[in-house]
């Protein structure tokens, strides 16, 4: 069987946009092939994509070249419907028409449900070529790109470039795709510069070997390899030195090349006296270099390019030199900004953010201060009393001043450094360390793979800024909707939930939430156990059932659901375990069968108890209960999760001996009300229903 062949050629695609549409590109191509019978699963999928800034590939081996003829038994109207005294009724014709048989061909088949028409339909498999021709214009133009554009005046497509080629290739033969006004062929482009002319493709399978000789390599993950150990090889022209491990960086400089090599540079020593933060932003985020550093991990006055390109015998120098007078440029201004910031120290600035909107419905930055220290003043005292050790006027000096630097040059000109230069400006300037360490870690975590700031000042500045952001978008009815969330609340909540969970702070998610408007609290409250939610299981791990039945329990305490998810993940395979998950599963669909039918449970009586089973179950409850009570006091879940388990026996003899829903009122009431004392007293640490035990 041929190997199939499709590349789509562009303008440079966003390096960011690639890897998510090359992914894509290859499971529509799959479910297409696997979709038509072009392939056969069980004789193993052997499908490569394939990418670079300028193309899209994929290539499947084992490609049927038609698909296999079928025989299809269609069903129609009943017979007495369909034939009238043995001659055909309308219906019986039409449904003749849409099975492409004869009249005569109409088989009468006999079904539980009475006798009907039938026929039996041939069809001939079509061509791998000519359904490929068909389909693949429809999956190309649904390949989902954050941003498109048209090119074509008047013409419909949109695509995230203009397209320039396409290549489909089934064995030897040409597909006759046509997307965008472009016909298919069997010739690609090279490299844009080393290459010049074209490549045609006699066979699909030629596809890498062809592209590497132009100077193209498509396969990211070559391309990857190639990248890091030219790296390696470039920083060991410097004695003891290493490339500063950046894997974001190396995937962005992979899906920015073709031909990737590494030139080593170099910029003047004297540059060190800035702050390491503001030169490696220089040199990563704007020039996309990477920093050198010495067996220290001090940073050293080098970098490294990648370049997309193959540098002819001296024309390195020339290269290099051009990276260096812009880096040096760079850095100039870099200087320059901090120089002129501080002869305005960050005191200075505070008036200045009135004059800095931060949401015009919400007024200015500094009207946000304001509100941000009420907010950081507030929990730093419940943090105190809780016994927390906080420096609570370093942290009203951090709040007061933490968007300060929205006014430095520096931010304005190095956007990703806020906050950052605002540490490092009151460091600079004698504010203090705490103050410093503060404000520099305001805005972290960024992502859930950040961490969080060092410092329990820095931790309440950071729930202090975005809580109050988020309450005061949400009582202007600017909460995220659907996919939508321009604001950045989820990101922002997400933070919160990570320093609750990772810091050593004694404050639940209520402490926040306290003293906000009911309307808009009974919102964020819903808003939070849903990052709650994603922060257990995307984050932490933890299995969908075990987060559902912790957070049915509660999710206040961050840190204490997920020590209760911890010690249920732990417990949840043992057999005792799952009998009584089975069991709570009972309890729960009994007391609200009950409910449904208005049919309450009584206040506790052991004089009504009717069987031993009764008995025993109760006293062994009023033994555990105490001892679950303590053990969850003291955050031993796991221990508790045991107690409970024992019961199991006893829990299972109830229900082999008694049936709860009986006809006597007072022994039904009270045998509800042993079920709802199983319940309330065990289900503060998760609802164990919501455990999937087969």
């Amino acid at each position: 069987m041929p190997a199939f062949l499709l590349e789509i050629g562009l303008e440079e695609i966003p390096a960011r946009m690639i890897a998510p549409a090359q992914a894509e590109l290859a499971r529509r191509v799959e479910d297409l092939l696997t979709r038509e019978r072009l392939i056969d699963a069980s004789e193993g999928l052997e499908l490569h994509s394939y990418s670079t800034p300028r193309r899209l590939a994929v290539l499947v081996k084992h490609v049927h070249e038609s698909q296999a003829d079928t025989e299809e038994q269609l069903t129609g109207p009943s017979w007495a419907v369909a034939f009238k005294d043995g001659q055909p009724t309308p219906a019986a014709q039409a449904f003749a028409k849409k099975a492409g048989v004869d009249i005569a061909a109409l088989m009468k088949t006999v079904t539980p449900k009475g006798e009907y028409v039938s026929a039996t339909v041939h069809r001939k498999g079509r061509t791998a070529s000519e359904i490929l021709a068909e389909q693949l214009p429809k999956e190309i133009a649904s390949i989902y790109w954050p941003k498109n554009m048209y090119w074509r005046a008047g013409k419909p497509e949109r695509f995230v470039r203009p397209l320039k080629w396409l290549v489909a290739i089934l064995g030897h033969q040409i597909v006759p795709v046509e997307f965008a006004g472009v016909t298919a062929s069997n010739v690609s482009r090279g490299h844009r510069i080393l290459h010049e002319g074209s490549i045609t493709f006699e066979h699909a399978g030629d596809y890498l070997g062809q592209l590497e000789a132009a100077y193209v390599t498509a396969d990211v993950e070559l391309r990857r390899h190639r990248i890091r150990k030219a790296l390696d090889a470039a920083t060991r022209l410097i004695p003891g030195a290493r490339w500063r491990e950046d894997e974001p960086l190396v995937d962005t400089v992979t899906h920015l090349t073709e031909w990737p090599t590494v030139l080593l540079g170099s910029f003047d020593a004297s540059y060190l006296t800035l702050p390491e933060e503001v030169l490696v932003t220089v040199m990563r985020d704007h020039q996309k270099y990477f920093a050198i550093e010495d067996a220290a991990g001090k940073l050293a006055p080098y970098f490294l390019t990648v370049l997309n390109t193959q540098p002819e015998e001296h024309g390195d120098e020339i290269i290099r030199h051009g990276n260096e007078r812009v880096l040096r440029a760079r850095f100039n201004d870099a200087r320059f900004f901090w120089d002129v910031d501080q002869k305005t120290p960050l005191t200075a600035r505070l008036e200045m953010l009135k004059t800095v909107t931060f949401q015009k419905d919400l007024g200015s930055y500094y009207a946000k201060t304001e509100a941000n220290i009420a907010v950081a003043e507030r929990l730093a005292g419940i943090a105190q009393q809780r016994g927390a050790a906080v420096d609570a006027a370093a942290l009203i000096t951090a709040t007061r001043l933490a968007k300060t630097d929205l006014t430095a040059e520096l931010v304005k000109e190095f956007t990703e450094l806020q906050g950052i230069v605002g540490g490092l400006y009151a460091r600079a300037q004698g504010l203090g360390e705490s103050v410093a360490q503060a404000i520099y870690w305001q805005y972290s975590p960024a992502g859930v793979d950040d961490p969080i700031a060092p410092t329990a000042e820095g931790q309440l500045l950071g729930l202090a800024d975005r809580f109050q952001t988020i309450q005061a978008m949400f009582s202007i009815g600017l909460e995220p909707s659907g996919s939508k969330d321009p604001f950045g609340l989820r990101r922002a909540a997400n933070g919160i939930v990570k320093i609750l969970a990772e810091s050593g702070l004694p404050l639940k998610l209520s402490d926040l939430l306290a003293g906000t408007d009911e309307a808009v609290k009974a919102k964020l409250a819903a808003f939070f156990r849903e990052r709650v939610e994603f922060y257990l299981r995307e984050v932490k791990g933890f299995a969908y059932d075990v987060v559902n039945a912790v957070l049915a329990a509660g999710c206040d305490d961050v840190r204490d659901a997920i020590a209760r998810a911890e010690a249920l993940t732990a417990v949840r395979g043992s057999a005792d375990f799952i009998a009584i998950s089975a069991a709570f599963k009972r309890i729960k669909n009994i007391l609200r069968q009950a409910e449904e039918k208005k049919i309450t449970a009584s206040t506790l009586a052991a004089t009504l108890f009717a069987d031993d089973s009764e008995r025993t179950l109760h006293a062994h409850i009023t033994e555990v209960d105490p001892q679950v009570v303590a053990l969850s006091e003291s955050r031993n879940y796991r221990e508790a999760l045991e107690r409970i388990a024992t019961l199991r026996p006893d829990v299972d003899l109830f229900f082999d001996k008694v049936m709860v829903m009986v006809e006597d009122e007072a022994v039904r009431g009270n045998r509800l009300a042993l079920l709802a004392q199983i319940q309330g007293s065990f289900s503060s640490i998760a609802d164990f229903s919501e455990i999937v035990t087969a």
